[in-house]
Order: C-alpha cells, then sequence, then structure tokens
C-alpha cells in the first residue's frame, strides 16, 4: 500500500486494486461512489472488489485511488475512505440502485442518520447521461461537483468525459486543480505509478 498527502486534510492511497483497469465487455455504463469510516474500511473495499467482481449485475471497468477525506455534512465522526468504480451494467437505473442497497446490506451498513458513520456507502454517481429526480434516485448525484471525495477520485477515472455534458470536462479538471493548486504539480508527480499500478488485476 502506498499513500501520498495532498494536503493537511486528503491523503491519496493506492492499494492493489486501486486503481484498477479492465477490458470492456459492453452494457450501461455508471459511475458508482463508494465510501466509509468504521472499521477497516480499505480491507472491506478489497472484500467488495471480489464481491464485484463475481457479480452477474456489474462488470468493473475502471476504479479509482482510494481518498481519504474529512467527513462531509455530520462533522463529529471520523475521516472517510471514498473511491469511484466506473461500472457497466445491464440493470435499469432503479435496479441498479436495488442492487447496490442489497450489497451495503451484506456489507453491515445500517441507516443511523443522515451523513453519519457508515460501514459502506454506494451511491450512483452517474449513468450514462440520464437525467432525473425520483423520490428515491436523482440523476447524476446531487452535490457532485462540490465533493472532493468525488472530483479528486475522479481525476483518475480516464472515461469520465463519458458521463459530462458538452464542454463540462475541461470545467470539471479544472475545478479540481483550482481546488487544490499547491498540490497539482505532487498529484502529477503520481500519475505514472497509478498508471502502473491500474494495471494489476
Amino acid at each position: 500500500m502506498m499513500k501520498r498527502e495532498l494536503d493537511s486534510k486528503n491523503t491519496l492511497i493506492l492499494k492493489r486494486h486501486f486503481p484498477y483497469v479492465s477490458s470492456p465487455r459492453g452494457g450501461h455504463k455508471a459511475l458508482l461512489g463508494i465510501g466509509g469510516n468504521v472499521g477497516d474500511v480499505i480491507r472491506r473495499f478489497e472484500h467488495l472488489f471480489w464481491y464485484f467482481k463475481r457479480s452477474s449485475f456489474v462488470h468493473m471497468v475502471e476504479i479509482a485511488p482510494i481518498l481519504k477525506n474529512p467527513p462531509f455534512g455530520y462533522l463529529e465522526q471520523g475521516d472517510f475512505y471514498n473511491s469511484l468504480i466506473l461500472v457497466e451494467t445491464h440493470l435499469t437505473p432503479q435496479a441498479l440502485l436495488r442492487y447496490v442497497l442489497r450489497v451495503e446490506k451484506v456489507f453491515g451498513r445500517k441507516r443511523l442518520f443522515k451523513d453519519g458513520p457508515r460501514t459502506l456507502d454506494i451511491d450512483i454517481i452517474f449513468y450514462e447521461n440520464v437525467k432525473m429526480d425520483t423520490k428515491s434516485l436523482t440523476l447524476p448525484h446531487p452535490g457532485w461537483r462540490e465533493r472532493e471525495s468525488v472530483l479528486i477520485p475522479l481525476k483518475y477515472i480516464k472515461q469520465k468525459d463519458i458521463f459530462l455534458a458538452k464542454g463540462e470536462a475541461f470545467t470539471r479538471n479544472h475545478l479540481v486543480i483550482s481546488m487544490h493548486q499547491a498540490l497539482a504539480l505532487e498529484v502529477r508527480r503520481i500519475d505514472e505509478g497509478l498508471c502502473s499500478l491500474s494495471r494489476r488485476k
């Protein structure tokens, strides 16, 4: 495991399957955000990787490095670990939501209160270019533009442009850089290492 401090609050973590790249198989592309701050989250992410690897419902195409970062919303809790997983699926958005909610329960998720501590949280950030707003699901995920837990890992998802509106890709990348101007050179220095690690199966 490799760690690299981005600043006093954020640390990038490289683990065996974080990052990861695999060949596409076909299907709708969706971007899942994963996070947690209870127990051994990094080990749980590895278990989640193998759970998805055996799944007939999703195929993992890309995984970002893990970001350790401060909590969002409710602040009286430990730091979170977050990453992004680009998957292919033949499930509809609603069916994918039901699936990831079941996976959360498998990994011990209990919803105590909004933005509270959790063993594993799985959010659908994007599903193709679908826009929807229902009681159970909003796409794209609301607030993704404001969250470092999404924006920083998103930098390392090569196929991110498929989810962004025309002309928006530069805006999103520019936002990440603007938020971390003092760290931009340091982040670029580890890109080469990320590329080599991302091809490990």
